[in-house]
């Protein structure tokens, strides 16, 4: 939500937390952001959070690397063992999964362990062995692609590894920065496709349909699913999404061969546009190398048609 909807001041300081329409939002970096209270800081409420988040990391990820902990040693020496280049590079993501899902395996061992009496200080074996999991994870992160296959998302894989390391507090202050870079991201992307179709009057019905999807677009991105409102921002996300997939060009008659194939890449470039808006939504980090690579697109389609 921009911040002139909520204040006649645009730009409060980074952390304001004010309620619009009656909903609390908080306020970084330009945009206002559906606001959730932290909970209790505990060892639980960080196994819980690292169990979602982690989950969450899994799902948006490329298929096949989400492998058990209990097969670390067998991912490392697979990993080791090979040498071409594009099956390491999936070997090292196969092995980032097993030090996660070891790394949380431990740490259900350590929140247990408490709740039986037992207290576990950072300097514990076992805290050490969690770390150094959770570290060499984040490390091969870079190895780990979006589902898409367009880019890694180490800043989502980052995620699980922040709250082990930071004050659950602290976690969510840097997850709303995410936010608004991932929302300020999908404005630009937004920006960009309408001044691109706009050269050609048969994309003219796009511009409030781009429009639209942007908005919800951006409310999927700071919503929890545990909000009861989930229920309503969800099927308006995917429904405004596809009537941008939907959308057919009438080319014009009579026009030329090369004008028919530039507004059908107009067509091709909408939906692409749709699908990277969603990756953001749904990953609510940036995804920057795809971000420029789709901005080189529109900058190009603008030039071959001007």
């Amino acid at each position: 939500m921009n911040p002139e909807a909520a204040s006649n001041h645009p730009y409060p300081e980074n952390g304001t937390v004010q309620d619009i329409d009656q909903v609390p939002h908080i306020f970084y970096d330009g945009y206002w952001i559906r606001y959730y209270q932290p909970p209790v800081e505990s060892l639980a409420e960080k196994k819980r959070l690292i169990d979602a988040l982690t989950k969450r990391t899994f799902h948006h990820t490329e298929a096949g690397i989400n492998t058990p902990g209990d097969k670390l040693e067998l991912a490392r020496e697979a990993f080791e063992k090979e040498t071409d280049p594009r099956r390491k590079r999936i070997n090292a993501a196969m092995l980032a999964g097993a030090l996660f899902n070891r790394a949380t395996d431990i740490f259900t061992t350590i929140v247990d362990l408490e709740q039986r009496g037992i207290k576990i200080t950072r300097d514990n074996a076992l805290m050490k062995q969690c770390s150094v999991c959770f570290s060499e994870a984040l490390e091969l992160s870079e190895n780990v692609l979006h589902h898409s296959g367009e880019e890694g998302v180490d800043e989502l894989w980052g995620e699980p590894v922040k709250v082990f390391t930071m004050p659950i507090a602290d976690y969510y202050t840097s997850r709303y920065r995410k936010i608004a870079q991932a929302m300020k991201e999908i404005d630009c992307i937004g920006a960009s496709l309408k001044q691109t179709l706009s050269i050609h009057p048969c994309f003219d019905e796009v511009p409030p349909l781009i429009d639209d999807f942007i908005e919800i677009a951006k409310r999927e991105c700071e919503i929890l699913r545990s909000d009861s409102s989930y229920y309503q921002v969800w099927p308006e996300f995917v429904a405004d999404g596809e009537k941008l997939v939907e959308f057919m060009a009438v080319i014009p008659r009579g026009a030329s061969a090369e004008l028919e194939r530039h507004i059908k890449r107009g067509t091709n470039l909408l939906r692409n546009g749709r699908n990277l808006i969603t990756w953001i939504a749904n990953v609510r980090v940036p995804m920057p190398v795809s971000t420029q690579t789709f901005l080189s697109k529109c900058e190009r389609y603008r030039e071959t048609g001007s």
